[in-house]
């Protein structure tokens, strides 16, 4: 679990503003909309849906909103068709980025991508350069409360998870993707209250930026990936300190 712990403690932690709500609503709605019409809008059918839902409500998304966005994606009114694309390449000093994004125009997407890299000290890869030192795996972040360490590791187990850590009244799982909705499940119907579920990429090594340059022209490099509307996650192997 040592590379899992340092990966979550290189996630910058920013508040939230009224516009990055916003923009994660948006966001979420895009994936919804896509997985509904792919999979259907009936949740018990459609597991990615079902994910979603929760992802959505993690993110106080409101019920109403979601209910809408699952509506509209299976009706015939809903005429916007995204594709899902990856890219791949480096940031300053050769720290590996993945950019995921959903896209109803590849060549603004791709001119986007290749500017930002550009301009912040990187360059865009081709497909696999960077993506064999990730793992996908299901990562659950949930309330630890009352509970004891011995506890967590009981549940833990018995929901399925492969591993977990206790940080700061916190407890992360960590499962194969294959195992991720039924120990999400499980972990809730314990009575855990869980503030993030969702599938990363987790890096096997990491890259330290020594130089304020590199650091600066980093920061700025996902600042300008997250801000894109048609980005939907980052992941990188940057090994943040947590100061700027």
């Amino acid at each position: 679990m040592a590379g899992h712990s340092k990966w979550s403690n290189i996630k910058k932690k920013k508040e939230k503003t009224d516009a990055q709500r916003a923009k994660i609503f948006t966001k979420i709605g895009r994936e919804i909309s896509v997985c509904v019409r792919e999979g259907g809008p009936d949740p018990t059918t459609n597991a990615r849906l079902r994910d979603l839902i929760a992802k959505a409500k993690s993110n106080n998304v409101p019920n109403d909103n979601i209910d809408r966005l699952i509506k509209k994606a299976s009706g015939d009114g809903d005429r916007e068709t995204y594709e899902n694309i990856v890219y791949e390449g480096y940031g300053p000093n050769g720290v590996a980025v993945i950019v995921e994004c959903l896209s109803d125009n590849r060549n603004r997407t791709a001119s986007d991508m290749r500017h930002y890299f550009d301009k912040f000290g990187g360059n865009l890869g081709t497909t696999g350069c960077v993506s064999f030192m990730f793992t996908q795996k299901g990562v659950i972040i949930a309330e630890a409360g009352d509970r004891d360490e011995e506890q967590v590791m009981e549940d833990c187990f018995e929901a399925g998870a492969e591993d977990f850590s206790i940080e700061d009244g916190e407890v992360e799982f960590l499962t194969e993707v294959s195992d991720f909705s039924a120990v999400r499940d499980y972990i809730a119907d314990k009575g855990y209250t869980i503030t993030s579920a969702e599938i990363e990429q987790i890096p096997s090594t990491y890259t330290k930026l020594e130089d304020e340059e590199s650091i600066t022209k980093m920061t700025k490099l996902l600042d300008a990936l997250e801000d894109n509307d048609d980005v939907q996650d980052v992941w990188h192997n940057w090994e943040y300190d947590g100061e700027e």
